[in-house]
């Protein structure tokens, strides 16, 4: 009775999906893109904006052409710098208050996904100050228009500069969710390979993987349009040819274009057709533990799919073949198996763990809990998970 229900909860979303306003952001792509932000803020008539970062980014220097521009252009900005991995609702109270006392008329959210979410969920709260954040979680809670939001990802995984999501965490609940309304898709984003040239090794990897699972979930849950298909198509491609040289050769700037590429087109698949229950439980372990997304992910991705079992058969060999794995006269059980291999081998050849470390066992039982709540009746997954499934999950993820 209840897989009916969310059945027929998805089925309805994926109906009602169709009549919403789904706009992608305006691009500034290739090298030195970012050069032109600048002029393009001042030729909105914007005079004042908020940017969003966190301090790696300002011990990086990366932001610094940026404001150096901003300067010769008389735009006056205000920094927060303070979010951390995952944001918190502290983290976005703090960059309202200084976006309001700094008059500020737009939103910039400069770095990884971290960033992005926390900006996203400045823009929501500049939006309706009638609303506490925990008011906005889950669908279309936000509903009015937002300050212009341009998005300059430094990271290759999160695609979050195209998407409709800002995840959020309470620090005091432990409890990690997504506010999700197509107001917070940004309105222009910057696609500056260079800015990627120097991540660390750790960071290509796992901001990498979360760009797979993004691609990977979306394509074979059950909401994909012709649209969200063809997005996931080409990112799980670039991603299997340039994922890895990425990884091994930080300054190849063709792959690291490849691969910004790649988060792009997954997060526009995955916004529009769901993640799943990866996500799920990835967002407890960054809850409870800090775990980075693009970590758990990565672990947690193989085991979900090998659990899906035959109800993600045939999109999974569908991808195989995409890709290149298996031989011909292979059944599609074998080129599923394949792939799934192969997205473990990925993990292995750049360092990326098969388990979570820090997992205690008395927060499963409330993980469990939370990890259900988001993903059912939400997610249009091959196979609903049960408790005891889901249950199962965390325990062989668990160092």
């Amino acid at each position: 009775m209840y897989q009916t229900y969310c059945r027929t909860f998805q089925s309805s979303m994926k109906v009602g999906m169709k009549f919403l306003n789904w706009r992608k952001p305006v691009l500034l792509e290739g090298p030195d893109s970012l050069l032109k932000l600048p002029e393009l803020v001042k030729g909105l008539q914007y005079e004042r904006v908020l940017i969003v970062t966190d301090a790696g980014i300002l011990k990086a220097q990366l932001i610094d052409t940026l404001l150096e521009a901003f300067n010769a252009h008389g735009i006056y900005y205000s920094i927060y710098d303070q979010t951390v991995a995952n944001p918190t609702i502290h983290n976005v109270e703090e960059a309202v208050m200084l976006y309001h006392v700094e008059q500020c008329e737009a939103i910039i959210a400069f770095g990884g996904g971290s960033p992005i979410d926390c900006a996203k969920a400045v823009a929501a709260r500049v939006a309706r100050p009638d609303k506490e954040l925990s008011q906005m979680k889950g669908l279309f809670k936000v509903r009015k228009d937002t300050p212009t939001l341009f998005a300059v990802p430094t990271t290759a995984g999160t695609g979050s500069e195209g998407t409709v999501a800002a995840v959020i965490s309470d620090s005091e609940t432990h409890e990690k969710y997504a506010i999700n309304d197509p107001v917070l898709i940004p309105h222009y984003a910057v696609l500056d390979p260079l800015l990627t040239v120097n991540l660390p090794k750790n960071l290509t990897s796992t901001t990498g993987m979360d760009a797979l699972t993004h691609a990977v979930e979306a394509y074979i849950g059950r909401s994909n349009t012709e649209e969200t298909r063809k997005f996931a198509r080409e990112a799980v491609k670039i991603i299997f040819k340039y994922l890895y040289k990425a990884y091994e050769d930080g300054s190849d700037l063709i792959a690291r274009t490849q691969m910004q590429r790649a988060s792009y087109l997954a997060g526009l698949a995955f916004t529009r057709a769901y993640v799943g229950n990866v996500h799920a439980i990835a967002h407890t372990l960054g809850g409870f533990y800090n775990v980075p997304h693009g970590l758990a992910n990565a672990v947690i991705l193989p085991h979900v799919l090998k659990f899906y079992g035959d109800s993600a058969t045939t999109p999974l060999a569908e991808l195989a073949n995409l890709v290149g794995i298996g031989q011909f006269g292979d059944s599609d059980e074998k080129k599923a198996s394949l792939f799934i291999e192969a997205i473990e081998q990925l993990n292995k050849s750049m360092g990326i763990p098969t388990k979570i470390e820090g997992i205690v066992n008395r927060d499963v039982p409330l993980m469990v809990e939370r990890a259900l709540s988001e993903a059912n009746p939400l997610y249009p997954v091959p196979k609903i998970m049960n408790k005891d499934e889901m249950f199962y999950i965390y325990q062989i993820i668990q160092a």
